[in-house]
Order: C-alpha cells, then sequence, then structure tokens
C-alpha cells in the first residue's frame, strides 16, 4: 500500500530546506523529470515526445545503466536536457550505510563524468532513489557540490495499482507554476502510466501556455 503523497506537504519541505523542492515562480514553468534510465526501450521513446512539444527535461540517470548504455545517454545530451546523477544501483538511503552509499554515488559519478569528458555539461544535480537519504548522507552529497533535487509532484508511474488514468491525474490535478518539478521514470517498470501519462500532460500544460524547461543551478 503507498503512503506517500503525490504533492509533497510544505511541512517535509521546511524539515530538509537545504533540498530543492520547487522553483517557485508565478512564471509558467515546468521541470519535468525523469528517473532510473537511461533504458533502451523508454528513453528514447521519451526523448521523442519531448521534441514534439519542443520541451526540455532533467534526466537523472544510474551510473550502471549509462555505462551499459552510454548512446543513450548521448542522446539526451544531444537533445539539450539536463543530467543528474542517481546513485549507480538505485540504493535505497535509509537501509545503506553513509560510507557505502557515497562510494556508490562517486562510482556513479565517475562513469557519468567518463562520458561528459568532451561535454562543457557540468555534473551538479543529484536525486535520491525512492527519496530516501538520511541526513549524513545529505551533507555529504551536498559537500560533494552537488544541488539535492527533489519534488513537488510525483506520478506514482511505477505504481502497478495506479491506474495509467489515474497516473496522468496525479500530474494534472497537482501541478501548478508554485509546485513545478515533476517526477516521471524512464525504465520499463513504469512504461505503462508513463507513456500514457506524458504526452497528454505536455499537451494539456502547452495549451495553458506553460513551458518546458530543464533544471540548470
Amino acid at each position: 500500500m503507498r503512503f506517500a503523497p503525490v504533492k509533497i506537504p510544505s511541512f517535509i519541505q521546511r524539515l530538509f530546506p537545504n533540498y530543492v523542492w520547487d522553483f517557485s515562480s508565478n512564471d509558467k514553468i515546468l521541470y519535468l523529470t525523469f528517473d532510473d534510465g537511461p533504458t533502451p526501450e523508454i528513453t528514447q521513446w521519451t526523448l521523442n515526445i519531448l521534441k514534439q512539444y519542443n520541451a526540455k527535461a532533467t534526466f537523472f540517470c544510474i551510473g550502471n545503466n549509462v555505462a551499459k548504455h552510454p548512446e543513450i545517454f548521448h542522446a539526451v545530451l544531444n537533445e539539450g536536457h539536463s543530467i543528474g546523477n542517481h546513485t549507480n544501483d538505485h540504493l535505497k538511503g535509509w537501509n545503506t550505510s553513509t560510507k557505502k552509499y557515497l562510494e556508490n554515488v562517486t562510482k556513479s559519478e565517475a562513469i557519468i563524468n567518463k562520458e561528459l569528458d568532451c561535454s562543457e555539461f557540468k555534473l551538479s544535480l543529484f536525486r535520491p532513489p525512492f527519496g530516501q537519504l538520511k541526513k549524513s548522507q545529505g551533507k555529504a552529497i551536498i559537500q560533494l557540490g552537488y544541488k539535492i533535487i527533489m519534488w513537488s509532484v510525483v506520478a506514482f508511474d511505477w505504481e502497478k495499482k495506479v491506474s495509467k488514468e489515474q497516473c496522468l491525474k496525479n500530474v494534472i490535478y497537482k501541478t501548478s507554476a508554485k509546485n513545478n518539478i515533476i517526477v516521471f521514470h524512464d525504465s520499463v517498470k513504469a512504461s505503462r502510466n508513463m507513456m500514457y501519462a506524458l504526452p497528454k500532460v505536455l499537451e494539456h500544460f502547452s495549451k495553458k501556455g506553460y513551458v518546458f524547461k530543464a533544471i540548470k543551478v
């Protein structure tokens, strides 16, 4: 059973003020983010849909997946999207020692930076898998020079008990200019819901005058 909210309550955000939860503004800007890729079956499809709407996004990549699929990783970069570190093996921070967690983060960093060797892009964004991060882990990651990017709204696209229609509603009804970091997943597990919801989200908010930007801090 899922207990986490679609929209992150403000009191939780206040508990972790050093993390980025939104980019509050009156401007109609949304920040689509995708976790867990790059994935051969899903990421290129996602890039094609984003391109149709002239939308930029941020992809939080698993280092192990970058190592296995560097060509897809470079496709993300070549389309002008931002990328971030999502650990090397999708670790749950609450179940992992800080030492082991940081080793996994830096392993992912090394893989990603190797692929960025000829790029002007600098790896500076981090998102913890499952949103799980001990305070000691968060502090250490910030000391490594990362901005920890959380979210305003999560689609729950990976959740089997969430229908594709509900996934769409999760985003449509909870997103606004002041709650504008949205989480999807470019993974096989999330593909049924994400591939249904994403084009409709892009169409819905484009008609309302929103633009979709990549996170750059």
